[in-house]
């Protein structure tokens, strides 16, 4: 069977990288499910099955669903046949936790991880495949150059770490990039403690001008010359770390509360 472009697809072809992924899991003893996104061929769906969790995947190929059903009897039943980003994922795990994993499509995959964000509360772990890029940015640190919106937003929720490189030449087709796998594991019990939406907006409003300071984009957040004052305000986003991002998000929460009074 051919990868197809329009799915994103690239075949994993060692055996050794895909049981050394499906192994990556280490929370499974929390939650009883895991979500394999695109499992094409079911390079990797072979190492999960016989681990101790029921296995649900969910793909959009139809051709890929037919070969899993036919070659893979054990997932009869726990095939969805559907487009991962429009799947509402709470009417097939309720209010259950479940763990999410995949080789996943390289043209979707920072939807993949946005997605996952929504869903944190069912999801303590992640396991996924990415472009090397991608991986990248998600656990950078605060000063690099890779360190940017996705950057903070999953650190605000989940600690991250790469697992291992994987070269293109693993895949067929070899994608044009290299690749990397990483672990996601959910900060139980770490809070905000400030507003969610007004921190992702901030977040992404700062770094969509990342070579600028900070106070070229927060002036936008109020009219008062007194609320630039904040010295986090003249550095570039780049520059401040998750914690100095809430403290960001409280100052303009503090001072919008002091604007209404």
């Amino acid at each position: 069977m051919k990868a197809k472009k329009s799915y994103g697809q690239h075949f994993l072809t060692n055996e050794d990288l895909s049981e050394r992924i499906a192994n990556s899991l280490q929370l499974t003893n929390t939650y009883k499910k895991v979500l394999e996104v695109g499992p094409g061929q079911g390079m990797l769906t072979k190492y999960l099955i016989p681990q101790d969790f029921e296995l649900v995947v969910v793909e959009a190929d139809r051709d890929m669903v037919f070969h899993l059903k036919k070659h893979y009897p054990a997932l009869a039943g726990q095939i969805i046949q559907e487009d991962f980003l429009k799947l509402p994922l709470d009417a097939f795990f309720k209010n259950e936790s479940f763990g999410l994993i995949g080789n996943f499509p390289y043209n979707i995959s920072s939807q993949i991880l946005f997605k996952m964000l929504d869903y944190k509360a069912q999801i303590p772990e992640m396991v996924g495949m990415f472009q090397k890029e991608v991986a990248d940015r998600v656990i950078a640190p605060p000063g690099s150059k890779t360190y940017g919106v996705i950057s903070v937003l999953i650190q605000a929720h989940y600690s991250g770490e790469l697992l291992f490189d994987v070269d293109k030449r693993n895949f067929n087709p070899p994608p044009k990039v290299q690749s990397a796998v990483i672990r996601l594991t959910r900060r139980d019990g770490f809070e905000l403690g400030c507003d969610p939406k007004l921190f992702k907006t901030i977040v992404k409003s700062t770094f969509s001008q990342r070579r600028k300071m900070m106070r070229n984009t927060m002036k936008a957040f109020s009219k008062d010359p007194d609320f630039l004052g904040n010295p986090f305000f003249t550095q570039r986003p780049e520059q401040l770390s998750l914690e100095d991002f809430i403290e960001v998000t409280k100052w303009v929460e503090a001072h919008r509360k002091e604007l209404d009074n």
